[in-house]
C-alpha cells in the first residue's frame, strides 16, 4: 500500500500544473513542493491538507480496529 506522501507526491506529478500555480491556489511555496516531490523534505500537516483539497484527495481507513 502506498504512504500518504506517495499518494500526494504522484498526484502533484501527475497534475502537470507548474509549482508556482499550485502554490498560487494552496498557499504551499513551490520550493517546499519541489523538496517534497524530491523526497528530499516532508510537509506539515497542514500544508498536506491544503494539497489534498486543491487535489480533491481524502484519508480514508483501510480496515477498521
Amino acid at each position: 500500500m502506498k504512504s500518504v506522501s506517495d499518494v500526494l507526491r504522484d498526484a502533484i506529478r501527475k497534475s502537470g500544473t507548474a509549482f508556482i500555480e499550485i502554490e498560487r491556489r494552496t498557499g504551499v511555496s513551490r520550493v517546499s513542493l519541489m523538496r517534497f516531490v524530491a523526497g528530499k523534505q516532508s510537509l506539515r500537516l497542514d500544508r498536506v491538507d491544503a494539497l489534498a483539497e486543491y487535489f480533491g484527495l481524502a484519508l480514508r481507513p483501510v480496515r477498521e480496529r
